[in-house]
């Protein structure tokens, strides 16, 4: 490996994975590939802005002319793929959008890939592609059961690289991360979005009872998790990063007010949305044998997070406007008006 692309390097993961790589080996040439869409921000990657193996390119992992010229350019013998439409909501409302980055970006991606000679190609999925788990823990092997638009989007993509790497001999690998939370989280996010506005002591519109498990993994635990594939994954192989730190939403909801020290009142319970899965719970063993260990357990990494949050509102609240407001009002305004009538 030498020059790496990393796709999605703007956003909240793919910003992590691209801060940590650009520090972590000096003698890499990092390219970050990123379309700007609403949650990529240029402000995520400030701290490596003026590293001399960092490069930032924009562009869309759909257009196949630019992924052609990027590919050739920097000469790149490696992609990691981080490019994706990622929220559920939004998935529900505009599914086009899901298709066209998820399963086709994945696939344009993968075709140039191949025809460049990239030698690995790093695609990083998610938990979501599993489907609502009643008990137990999900590993590899287990059958996709996608509910939602997005998770059916990733699992697609994930199919066509299990495709290249078997028809066509590509050196692929993936990851699949659990939720991931941390700094320079879009705050559309439950932890982000919750935390910010009880900043400011607005209403937190938790969908239901709030009784939905999901497994949190710290951001930079998540970039080291893909790190490690991305270096001693075998091949054809699909990893699980699992934060194994379950927990409620309506809890995370609760210690996000009890860090910020602000009345448990906030919380309004709201009608759910289409589709909720319940619970996502995963093992992560298969990918400590290659030697990944998390930094973070769950009461550090929310600690962190909101003081983060607390400390830096310049980059939060101006994002916060405009095209936020707009899905905000879509998403929440009928939900709390029938909140506030219940």
């Amino acid at each position: 490996m030498k020059n790496i692309l990393v796709t999605g390097g703007a956003g909240f993961i793919g910003s992590a994975f691209v801060r940590h790589m650009v520090n972590t080996y000096p003698d890499y040439n990092i390219i970050c590939y990123d379309k700007l869409t609403y949650a990529g921000n240029m402000d995520n990657l400030l701290d490596v802005s003026d590293e001399e193996n960092y490069r930032f390119e924009r562009g869309d992992i759909a257009d196949r002319a630019k992924v052609q010229q990027t590919l050739a350019e920097h000469q790149i013998d490696t992609i990691v793929n981080f490019a994706a439409e990622s929220h559920v909501d939004r998935s529900i409302l505009d599914p086009d959008a899901f298709i066209h980055t998820d399963v086709v970006g994945v696939y344009i991606l993968l075709d140039e890939g191949r025809k460049h000679g990239v030698g690995r190609f790093c695609h990083v999925s998610t938990d979501e592609v599993y489907g609502d788990i009643e008990d137990g823990l999900s590993v590899e092997d287990d059958r996709f059961l996608p509910n939602s638009p997005y998770a059916a989007s990733k699992a697609g993509g994930e199919l066509m690289v299990r495709a290249y790497n078997v028809t066509y001999g590509m050196d692929t690998v993936v990851t699949r991360g659990s939720n991931t939370y941390g700094p320079y989280q879009y705050p559309e996010k439950l932890i982000p979005f919750f935390t910010t506005e009880a900043i400011d002591d607005k209403p937190l519109p938790l969908y239901g009872d709030g009784k939905q498990v999901r497994d949190w993994l710290y951001v930079d635990d998540h970039a080291r998790g893909v790190d490690v594939v991305l270096h001693k994954g075998e091949s054809g192989e699909a990893y699980n990063l699992a934060g194994e730190n379950q927990r409620f939403n309506i809890d995370v909801t609760k210690r996000i007010l009890s860090i910020l020290d602000k009345p448990e009142s906030l919380v309004k319970h709201v009608p759910d949305r289409e589709g909720h899965d319940r619970r996502y719970a995963m093992t992560a063993e298969k990918v400590r044998d290659l030697g990944w260990v998390r930094e973070y357990d769950f009461d550090k990494g929310i600690e962190a997070t909101v003081k983060w949050y607390m400390e830096n509102e310049w980059w939060w609240r101006k994002i916060k406007t405009g095209e936020y407001l707009e899905f905000y009002k879509q998403q929440y305004s009928e939900r709390l008006a029938s909140a506030d009538e219940s």
